[in-house]
């Protein structure tokens, strides 16, 4: 487990553009924590880390948002809406999960039961008593 402070937004980019550019295929990333942490501003440093130069926005409507222009394929998900588990088998998300890319998943407590055997954990959490910009975020492998 590895623990990194972050104290503003470009911190947090910074972060997600070094897990981006050292991201291999097949890896899958989870990403938990509350409205407003900074799960946007993550995502959007790893998929540049990836070499994409398009706006990354959150896919709250469309569950899951693919981007093939890096050097490897990102598959950006959005379970905050999820109603039913079998939502994600109409999506594919075996095909993203175990593909050659790179799975980014937000709220992805809310899928534990078909996470793949090994993942990447991300968690973001504020102490405003350390500032309102500032995150503690926790990178664990499962």
């Amino acid at each position: 487990m590895k623990v990194i402070e972050s104290f503003n937004p470009e911190d947090t980019f910074a972060l997600g553009k070094k897990i981006g550019e050292e991201a291999k295929a097949g890896a899958v990333y989870t990403l938990i924590g509350d409205l407003g942490v900074g799960k946007t501003v993550f995502t959007q440093g790893l998929a540049r880390g990836l070499g994409i130069g398009e706006p990354v926005n959150s896919p709250t409507f469309t569950i899951v948002q693919i981007y093939e222009e890096g050097r490897l394929p990102f598959y950006h998900f959005d379970v905050y809406r999820i109603g039913d588990i079998s939502e994600m088998d109409e999506i594919g998300y075996e095909d993203c999960f175990y593909g050659d890319g790179v799975c980014l998943i937000e709220w992805a407590d809310l899928i534990e039961e078909i996470l793949p055997e090994n993942y990447t954990q991300i968690t973001i959490l504020k102490d405003l008593e350390k500032g309102f910009d500032y995150r503690k975020i926790i990178i664990e492998e499962k």
